[in-house]
């Protein structure tokens, strides 16, 4: 173990003793409205969850394990004299301001509910903050149908695309892929895996395929299933799920709409039952605003149906629904069941933000993403830059994706923006990933303007391009 390996557990043990943990603190930002009061099996460890309580927990901040953070992106590797802050208004250790499109930074409330004892994942206490989890998540994704189901899965946003391929899609079905960037690239490789027919719809870097463009397609050839990556994070391309399912029921009524909205659920608004979505798929570490290793599902009744009529068993086991639809429906109804071990601790994390975000209104919650993405990019258009997203339109707001200068590349500038504290994120899209930059901006990092990190992010861009070589106008 190295000496921050060393430091580290030495912070967190003594932590660790300095405080009770048989509760985890919930703390929005707002009072909250958000009816979540837990009961729980008083034979065990008791923990209450209730919005109600959470005032009176702040405290329990001050005592917060610290958060060591190291090696968060390449980028550091060019300066070991990074700065770090410690940021007002949080408990957690220094460390650089995460601005990436997730990992995203996290709220002192969430790593709290986090710093939980041992607990059996089938206890009742357990079993009821993953069943209220679950129906908090009917509540982000707006559905009230009986026949949707949640699914909260140990995972990455990337197993949503397993479950898609291995359960709802058969070997030989047809699907339609509208590629706004690397995601729908590697989506369609996951259902070809699986023995499924993509077909990409495909744009130019910075755009997305028209409503024609798919209305021309699905009247071309019958398709089981389109796919939309809502914000796609290697060109901050936003697609518009709403629009596409309106052409989809118009013209292939049939066809199930699957979202992949693992850098948009949170961030821009989605309103499943009532644009008629089928599956929308997600992961924690983005706009959620929990560390990563959970993936997180919507799923339609029409979804379910395909699932169930499948002539050929799920082509996979962890990811089958066969296995974990009685699961998530015996958890929903507070009833202990076992598939596969979940983690009690990120599920306290989900339940604790999800908490957080359904204490305002969506919208109002939507707005501020909004506001502080345009913020974001009205200063990357004072630098004198453009954003691969050409129009205002295709623009996502929980991510910037920003053309460098002629002549300088990703390895020019982050290092720079590193020594300001800052992280942000290279290129991804494999067509002009050395030409451009990514800057996040959701979560915490939006909804908490004490931070800081708005100002910051373009503060540290400034300072990057300039020691860079650039000349502002």
């Amino acid at each position: 173990m190295d000496a921050d390996g060393r430091q580290l557990l030495r912070l967190t043990s003594s932590a660790t003793h300095s405080r009770s943990l048989s509760t985890a603190a919930v703390a929005p930002r707002r009072p909250s409205t958000a009816p979540t009061t837990i009961s729980t099996n008083t034979s065990a460890t008791s923990y209450n969850t209730s919005s109600s309580s959470a005032s009176a927990r702040l405290s329990q901040l001050n005592n917060h394990i610290p958060n060591k953070v190291s090696n968060i992106s390449t980028a550091l590797k060019y300066s070991t004299t990074a700065t770090t802050t410690s940021d007002k208004m949080s408990a957690q250790a220094e460390h650089p301001t995460v601005l990436i499109p997730g990992p995203i930074e996290f709220d002192d409330a969430v790593l709290q509910a986090m710093s939980t004892p041992s607990e059996s994942h089938v206890g009742m206490p357990f079993v009821h903050v993953f069943g209220d989890t679950l129906t908090q998540l009917r509540q982000l994704f707006i559905t009230s149908s009986p026949d949707s189901q949640p699914l909260i899965l140990s995972g990455s946003g990337t197993l949503g695309w397993d479950v898609v391929a291995s359960n709802i899609i058969e070997p030989g079905d047809e699907v339609l892929v509208l590629h706004t960037g690397y995601f729908g690239d590697s989506f369609s490789d996951c259902l070809a895996t699986y023995g499924a027919k993509p077909t990409q719809l495909g744009a130019p870097i910075g755009s997305r395929p028209s409503p024609q463009e798919i209305e021309d397609a699905l009247k071309g050839k019958k398709y089981k299933a389109v796919t939309i990556t809502h914000t796609d994070t290697s060109t901050g391309v936003l697609s518009d799920p709403k629009e596409v399912a309106e052409v989809v029921k118009r013209v292939s009524p049939e066809t199930l709409v699957v979202v992949d909205g693992v850098c948009s659920v949170g961030c821009e608004e989605i309103r499943f039952d009532e644009w008629g979505l089928d599956v929308v798929l997600t992961a924690s570490q983005k706009a959620v605003g929990v560390p990563a290793g959970l993936s997180i599902m919507m799923l339609s009744g029409r979804a379910i149906e395909a699932y169930k009529s499948r002539k050929v068993p799920p082509g996979s086991y962890y990811a089958s629904l066969k296995n974990w639809l009685p699961i998530m429906q015996n958890y929903e109804a507070k009833k202990p069941s076992y598939f596969a071990t979940p983690s009690p601790q990120l599920v306290r994390a989900l339940n604790t933000s999800l908490t957080q975000i359904l204490s305002v209104p969506l919208s109002q919650r939507f707005e501020e993403h909004k506001a502080a993405s345009k913020k974001i990019k009205d200063a990357v258009t004072s630098f004198g830059l453009k954003q691969l997203a050409s129009e205002e339109r295709f623009q996502a707001h929980g991510m910037t994706a920003v053309w460098l200068p002629e002549g300088l590349t990703p390895a020019d500038i982050l290092p720079h923006t590193a020594k300001e504290g800052v992280v942000f994120a290279g290129g991804l899209h494999k067509q002009a990933a050395t030409k451009y930059i990514r800057i996040g901006s959701m979560g915490v990092s939006v909804t908490n303007p004490a931070l800081g990190h708005i100002d910051k992010a373009i503060n540290a861009l400034k300072t990057g391009l300039v020691a860079a070589g650039y000349q502002l106008p």
